[in-house]
């Protein structure tokens, strides 16, 4: 039986890895980040190795593969490599191994950071009596040195000069430079020698113990190298960087196709600047990121590659799936990115011009931003028809139903699929989609939604304004224009501190039924007082009628008269019950669950898993 391998694991000398970055044979695949190390993490680096301590596996990508080609560049300090083409690509110890490179091979002061993050550039340098001290730390034996090796005190004044061969070898510093380069170290070694004429025979024994101590372990130091095949697939390397590369930033599939494109010469990422700021031109899609972006390209790119298939008369059973999941992300050629990108962002467009006419006018009330997904890619297909009333009402209430139902929190990308299709198929006149057959929300749930940590308590705020909410103070619709220049949030109806004077427990306090949208500066009028208080306050500051009141208050299915006589308990059982028919008609099905028929039947302990959010309330 053959077993399948995908790499070999062996151990290769410090030496010949520096060298082979130095030539040019061992590169960096161009996602990854640049060097970032700071000159305390390269000191303590080299001690490591100075010690034959273990720094860890570094591993490495065989090129050459027909699944994986990636842009590529040179690691930080090579100049003029003698190898144009890699023979591997560095995937995990970046950072490593070009502190490693630049402190004993480049010939060139390291360009680093001081513990203030201030640039800096540093020679690196090997303290002989610290190194050789029984009882001394091996950190505090390598030393950095400007780059003129001059040493200043706080008023810049020169204490020390290392300038010059002599100086090092007075002082008994090493250039760390030296290790691996022969001639160099021997002329270095007679000139230490013979730096004391006196004391040569105890610099002799001091320089042996170095060679043992110290120079051998750095000269023959081995690094355990893992080696992915050229075999290997593009999905693998992806998993393989993403769970071993802890100490760099996570790969994600974006970075891993701007590197594909980029060996054609396409620069995905500035592609994506300039459709990323026609997208967040629309504050309600400021959060979307570049892999929702791929996700909706993907999509389409695999139902065509499945519609054309099917076409071919090719059996059904076999065709190739349709999804977004990262191994089909990474399938994306760049023929099918050029094709679907612009269809795509107008989809995204026309997906914030849908949310807009159900009242969501903001990333930070957006109910989900996964959802986002299938809704472009749809709206991609379908932009001639987005404006017809019969596909926007049919939107809407697939809209809903994921929303109310709770349905695209965690791994969606199956749903995601299953949503293009059903849609496409609902609008030609097909069953309902099972996002909707899916959905379902109990009434209870009512009392468990406190803070925007859940996408339904969003979403219920955002019904209400679409239900035609109007302003407490002002009378005014609540628009996008208004929603921004008026800081509209989510505020409480009856006071949380005058329902804690009245033993009102904090789940009927604190849940979405006795809250509601309201202008920051209509909450700072309620403040802390008794509903028949603040409405009184708010008539008479604003010059609005009881009977116009009433009808403000209607817009928030608000029943005026248990307001005003501070009815607590008949309040909130009124606007359960409207607010779960608002539910139901959103959903366009019944819900499923016993409505509680009274405030007593709801416990005030242990029913609420998410956390306070601030109190929204002031003076």
């Amino acid at each position: 039986m053959n077993v399948l391998t995908t790499f070999d694991s062996t151990k290769e000398s410090l030496q010949d890895v520096v060298k082979s970055i130095k030539e040019g044979k061992t590169q960096l695949p161009d996602f990854q980040r640049g060097w970032v190390w700071d000159d305390e993490h390269i000191r303590s680096l080299l001690a490591s190795v100075s010690l034959a301590y273990p720094i860890g596996a570094v591993m490495m990508l065989q090129t050459g593969g027909q699944d994986v080609r990636f842009k590529t560049r040179l690691v930080e300090g090579v100049e003029n490599a003698t190898s144009a083409q890699p023979e591997r690509l560095i995937l995990d110890g970046q950072q490593r191994l070009t502190s490693l490179f630049l402190a004993l091979y480049s010939g060139k002061p390291v360009i680093t950071r001081d513990i203030k993050k201030k640039t800096i550039k540093r020679w690196y340098y090997l303290d002989i009596a610290k190194s050789l001290s029984p009882n001394g730390d091996r950190d505090d034996a390598i030393v950095g040195l400007g780059e003129d090796r001059l040493v200043r005190n706080f008023r810049g004044e020169v204490t020390a000069d290392y300038s010059t061969i002599q100086a090092e070898c007075a002082a008994g510093l090493l250039p760390l430079t030296l290790i691996y380069d022969v001639a160099g170290l021997t002329s270095w070694q007679m000139n230490y020698l013979q730096a004391d004429p006196e004391k040569m025979a105890e610099r002799l024994q001091r320089w042996n113990a170095l060679v043992q101590a110290v120079l051998q372990q750095m000269q023959q130091y081995q690094i355990p190298i893992i080696q992915l095949r050229k075999e290997t697939p593009k999905e693998a390397v992806c998993q393989v960087f993403e769970k071993v590369n802890t100490g760099g930033v996570t790969l994600n599939v974006f970075e891993l196709l701007t590197a594909t494109f980029a060996v054609d010469n396409y620069h995905l990422r500035d592609d994506w600047e300039e459709r990323s700021k026609r997208i967040r031109r629309h504050r309600v899609l400021t959060s979307v990121e570049n892999t929702d972006f791929l996700q909706s390209i993907t999509l389409l790119a695999t139902r065509e590659r499945r519609e054309a298939y099917l076409a071919s008369g090719q059996p059904a059973a076999d065709a190739p799936g349709v999804g977004c999941k990262r191994k089909d992300i990474l399938r994306l050629s760049l023929e099918d990115y050029k094709k679907w990108a612009e269809p795509v962002t107008k989809g995204y467009e026309l997906a914030a011009k849908l949310l807009h006419s159900q009242h969501i006018f903001s990333a930070w009330d957006l109910p989900y931003r996964t959802q986002l997904v299938p809704l472009a890619s749809l709206l991609a297909l379908k932009a001639e028809e987005a404006e017809m009333d019969g596909v926007r009402t049919k939107l809407a209430r697939w809209y809903w139903c994921g929303v109310l139902g709770e349905l695209y929190h965690g791994a969606t990308e199956t749903r995601f699929a299953k949503d293009v299709l059903e849609l496409l198929a609902w609008l030609d006149g097909g069953p309902e989609p099972s996002t909707i057959s899916d959905a379902n929300f109990a009434p209870t749930r009512l009392f468990t939604m406190r803070t925007r940590n859940s996408a339904a308590y969003k979403g219920i705020s955002a019904l209400l304004l679409r239900e035609g909410a109007l302003d407490f103070r002002s009378g005014e619709s609540i628009d996008v224009q208004m929603y921004f220049d008026d800081k509209i949030d989510i505020h409480h109806i009856f006071p949380r501190r005058w329902c804690e004077e009245r033993g009102i427990g904090k789940t009927q306090t604190d849940c979405i039924i006795n809250k509601t949208p309201l202008a920051a500066k209509t909450n700072r009028i309620i403040g802390k007082n008794a509903p028949s208080v603040y409405l009184a306050r708010l008539q008479k500051s604003a010059g609005i009628e009881s009977e116009r009141m009433d009808i403000i208050l209607g817009t928030h299915i608000i029943d005026p008269s248990l307001l005003r006589t501070d009815n607590f308990r008949a309040f909130f059982e009124a606007r359960m019950r409207a607010m779960l028919d608002r539910i139901e008609k959103a959903m366009g099905k019944p819900m499923a669950g016993a409505v509680p028929v009274s405030t007593d039947s709801i416990p005030d302990e242990g029913i609420d898993p998410e956390p306070d959010e601030t109190d929204d309330e002031t003076d």
